[in-house]
Parts: C-alpha cells; sequence; structure tokens
C-alpha cells in the first residue's frame, strides 16, 4: 500500500477512535455480548476509502461476525458520518476487515515455544 502521509495517517487516527466509540455504544445491538475493537484504520490517498480492522472477543467464528458488521456497513459510516462532518468534504467508504494479527503471534510463539523444549532436550 506504500507509505502513508502524516493526513492519511492524522485521519486515520480520527476514524479509529471515533468508530471504536460507535462500537462501543452500539457494537452490543449489532453483536450482542462481544467486545468489538478497532484494532487499526488504513486511509488511501484520497481519503475516499477507509480499511477497518476489528477484533471480535469472545468469538469462535470471527468472519460471522465480521459479517454482521458489514451488513450494517451503512449505519456505521452514517453514524461516523455525524460525528467527522466537520472535518472532511467526504466521508470515506468504509471496509471492514478481521484483524487476525493475535491468531499470528499465539502461532508464532507456540512455534517458539517447541524451539525452545527441542533445544532443551537436546541440551540433556
Amino acid at each position: 500500500m506504500g507509505i502513508e502521509s502524516k493526513r492519511q495517517q492524522r485521519f486515520a487516527g480520527v476514524i479509529q477512535q471515533d468508530l471504536a466509540e460507535i462500537f462501543l455504544r452500539e457494537g452490543n445491538i449489532w453483536l450482542p455480548g462481544v467486545m468489538i475493537t478497532v484494532t487499526r484504520v488504513r486511509i488511501t490517498s484520497d481519503l475516499g476509502i477507509a480499511r477497518v480492522y476489528l477484533s471480535f472477543l469472545p468469538v469462535k467464528d470471527p468472519q460471522e461476525a465480521l459479517e454482521k458488521i458489514r451488513h450494517h456497513a451503512n449505519e456505521v459510516r452514517y453514524k461516523l458520518g455525524t460525528r467527522i462532518r466537520n472535518q472532511t468534504k467526504n466521508i470515506p467508504l468504509l471496509e471492514f476487515y478481521v484483524d487476525d494479527s493475535n491468531d499470528y503471534m499465539e502461532h508464532m510463539d507456540k512455534l517458539f515455544e517447541g524451539i525452545n523444549k527441542d533445544k532443551q532436550s537436546e541440551d540433556e
């Protein structure tokens, strides 16, 4: 995607904070009993599309939770628009993705634990 400009980073930060508040207040309506965290927001250079990365706790199937959020994307965008309308001319389109970085970190931790166990058994 390339390097983001300061403007993109600042706008992404505003969107991330506002979406976090929206999900904190409204998320229980869309996904009862689920905590929705906005882990990262990436903005295209024209500020037209915001790629929003979400994590869901506790959820067995994050893709299903993501589909429910995508189903309400227009509502989320409208609520975002009411918050940032004085800061921008256009409200960006929202694209939602599951942030699987925690799963990746857990996988890497397990691999390292396995390597360390193998090394310890060799040393003994």
